[in-house]
């Protein structure tokens, strides 16, 4: 399995027979308040033949109207089964709304909606596939159900956002410290990082090496892996 940063919440997720993307978002300069940081790694007509697509939340930066217009027809989106409508007018044509622990399969993968709490509905979701489980926060507070998420599943990598500006839209440092206690998974790679807020009173100091460096003085040895946009994570073969 890989999994390689796009940008920002987008990512693509690939095991033997898919690719999967997370909450495209392509656009290259932001809105009015929001800057983005660095360029997608790749133009959203380079992942028109993905085999499915995960948005957690209709948000402006992570649903981009274009991409959907790139997609074939029958390409499914998943996405909170309550905005579901909302994502067919973004252009979503095959639009699948999910529920919290709602479970579906694509081919050999596993797909499974689990809680997130956020300003607006949302969810997260677990993938399994090649014998490895991969959580995808989506934009998400940090709350109790993230230890029904760690006792549900083993997973071997966490995708959870860190929010570096106010007001909060996910997880400050201590809140992803938390969540990576409750998930315990044996990676976190930290996500939502692409944008920043334009103007510095709003800015917080917060940050993806304050996150590992709170982790660390909990106690917590897990992993932590930060990913540049077009960076890969490549899964290990089993031994045997």
């Amino acid at each position: 399995m890989k999994i390689t940063l796009i940008g920002h919440n987008t990512l693509l997720i690939e095991t033997a027979g898919a690719r999967i993307l997370t909450d495209p978002y392509f656009g290259p300069r932001g809105n009015p308040f929001y800057m983005r940081l660095s360029p997608p790694a790749c133009p959203p007509e380079a992942l028109r033949q993905v085999d499915a697509v995960l948005v957690s939340h209709n948000h402006w930066d992570h649903i981009d109207r274009r991409f959907f217009r790139l997609l074939p027809r029958q390409t499914p989106i998943f996405a909170p089964h309550l905005t579901a409508w909302e994502t067919r007018l973004y252009g979503g044509r095959h639009v699948v709304g999910l529920r919290p622990w709602q479970s579906v399969t694509l081919g050999e993968i596993e797909i499974h909606a689990v809680p997130a709490i956020h300003l607006v509905p949302t969810i997260g979701f677990v993938l399994c596939a090649e014998g490895l489980e991969i959580y995808f926060a989506g934009d998400t507070f940090y709350a109790p159900f993230m230890k029904q998420i760690g006792n549900r599943f083993k997973l071997d990598v966490a995708l959870i956002p860190v929010t570096t500006y106010r007001p909060p839209m996910t997880m400050n440092e201590q809140e992803a410290v938390l969540a990576t206690r409750d998930l315990a998974p044996r990676l976190v790679i930290p996500v939502h990082l692409g944008l920043d807020m334009r103007f510095p009173f709003l800015r917080t100091g917060q940050s993806p090496q304050g996150y590992i460096r709170r982790l660390r003085e909990s106690g917590l040895d897990t992993p932590v892996k930060l990913m540049k946009e077009g960076e890969t994570w490549q899964s290990q073969p089993t031994p045997g």
